[in-house]
């Protein structure tokens, strides 16, 4: 998508979604240089059809929890193994981060959850499904201890909820509790351009708060 009068953000989602491709708003000569030459190998060469990933929460571990993001790309728990029903693709070089909001018991349930991911391999068509448990060891502590990029996540969903008016936009602002995760995040990851435009933007929206 180019340009500010003719962009239209929800039909490239929906052609994205429909032809499981990918869409891109390219407003800097700098964004179409990583969208055209840096990220065009993982754009054009798919590694992995109909992915898909379920998390199963432990009831005694957790009381409740919500999904952040990926309303529209949701599955059916009973459609997980169901190869017919279309899911997403992964292309070279690229990551998909799954974000969970989770409020936890208090009675030291040992195992947390367990996450499925099932794809189908671009080159020989099998279809691979690999399942993880995450127990209570692997929960930091405290947010100062988990990593930048864990932290950079964070403060794109808060970025997120406040922009969309949903789930915490009512308790968190941009220039209090966003802000300061991001910044952390991006002094440890210096060399990230993707967290620069995440601040880039991240600034913008907060001089047009003002």
């Amino acid at each position: 998508g180019f340009g500010f009068e003719t962009y239209n953000d929800t039909l490239l989602e929906q052609l994205a979604d429909g032809g499981d491709g990918q869409y891109f708003y390219v407003d800097t000569h700098d964004q179409a240089e990583r969208v055209f030459v840096e990220n065009l190998t993982g754009t054009l060469q798919t590694i992995a059809f109909d992915a898909k990933i379920q998390v199963e929460f432990n009831p005694e571990a957790v009381l409740f929890y919500r999904l952040l993001g990926y309303e529209n790309r949701a599955v059916a728990d009973r459609d997980f193994r169901n190869d017919q029903v279309d899911a997403g693709e992964v292309g070279a070089g690229h990551s998909i981060t799954a974000l969970y909001e989770v409020f936890p018991a208090s009675n030291g349930a040992a195992i947390i959850a367990t996450a499925r991911l099932r794809w189908q391999d671009a080159d020989s068509g099998q279809v691979h499904e690999r399942a993880e448990i995450l127990s209570s060891k692997a929960v930091a502590r405290s947010f100062d201890s988990v990593s930048p990029h864990l932290k950079l996540d964070v403060a794109i969903i808060g970025f997120g909820e406040v922009l969309g008016q949903r789930g915490w936009a009512d308790r968190i602002s941009l220039s209090e509790h966003v802000w300061p995760v991001a910044i952390e995040a991006a002094g440890a990851l210096p060399e990230d351009a993707d967290v620069q435009e995440f601040i880039g933007l991240l600034t913008t929206a907060m001089q047009m708060d003002r």
